[in-house]
C-alpha cells in the first residue's frame, strides 16, 4: 500500500502515521528525513539539494521528488510506504504522479485527519516536553504532578517557542491556504479520504485501518 497522510499541525497525523507504518510493515517517510539522508549519503539528487541549501535557495519540487524516488527504490519500500506531510501543494503531488508512474506505482490512498482549529490551538499551545527526558505534557490532558516538573526524572519541563497562540493560528491558516487546492487534487482523483482526528488516538487508529482493511 502507497499511502500519502495529511492533516493540519497537531492533528497527529506523525503519531498515527508511526502506529501504521508498524502494524502493516511500511517505512513512514518523511522529506525532511529523507532530504538529510540524501545530502549524507552523496547521492545525485543529494549533491543538488546540498547545493541548493549551501546557496540559500530553496530545494526544487524536483529535488524532493527526486529524493522519494530514490527512497522508494529501496528494499524496504517493496512492499509500500507511508508520505507523512508531501505533497504540500498541487505542483508536488502532479510531479509525485508522474515520478510514480514512470515506475508503474500509483497512490492507493490519500487520507486527511481533520480536525477543529480551535481545539487545535489548545492541543498545541497547552503542550510541554520535558527537556532532560523527553516526556511530554499537556494542560489539559496529561498535566505533572509539579508545575513546570518532570513526574519521570525531575526534569524541567518546556514549550516549543513556536507553540505560542498567534504562531499556530498562522500555521494553522496558511496550511488550509496551502493545501485546500491539493486535497481537490485528490479528491478528483477518487483516492481521498477523511479521518476525525477529533476523536481519541485508539479511535483515529481505528478509523484508518478499516479505511486500509
Amino acid at each position: 500500500m502507497n499511502l500519502i497522510f495529511m492533516g493540519p499541525p497537531g492533528a497527529g497525523k506523525g503519531t498515527q502515521a508511526r502506529q501504521i507504518a508498524e502494524k502493516y510493515s511500511i517505512p513512514q517517510l518523511s522529506t525532511g528525513d529523507m532530504l538529510r539522508a540524501a545530502v549524507k549519503a552523496g547521492s545525485e539528487v543529494g549533491l543538488k539539494a546540498k547545493a541548493a541549501m549551501e546557496s540559500g535557495g530553496l530545494v526544487t519540487d524536483e529535488i524532493v521528488v527526486g529524493i522519494i524516488g530514490d527512497r522508494i527504490n529501496e528494499a524496504d519500500c517493496a512492499g509500500g510506504f507511508i508520505l507523512d506531510g508531501f505533497p504540500r501543494t498541487v505542483a508536488q503531488a502532479e510531479a509525485l504522479e508522474v515520478m510514480l508512474k514512470e515506475r508503474s506505482l500509483k497512490i492507493d490512498h490519500v487520507i486527511d485527519i481533520t480536525a477543529d482549529s480551535e481545539a487545535l490551538v489548545a492541543r498545541i499551545t497547552g503542550r510541554s516536553t520535558c527537556s532532560k527526558c523527553g516526556e511530554g505534557y499537556h494542560k489539559q490532558h496529561k498535566a505533572p504532578a509539579k508545575a513546570g516538573i518532570c513526574d519521570k526524572c525531575g526534569g524541567a519541563l518546556a514549550t516549543r517557542a513556536d507553540d505560542n497562540e498567534e504562531t499556530v493560528r498562522n500555521r494553522l491558516s496558511v496550511y488550509e491556504a496551502q493545501t485546500a487546492p491539493v486535497i481537490d487534487f485528490y479528491k478528483n482523483g477518487g483516492s481521498f479520504k477523511t479521518v476525525d482526528g477529533m476523536q481519541n488516538m485508539d479511535a483515529v487508529f481505528q478509523s484508518l485501518c478499516d479505511i486500509l482493511g
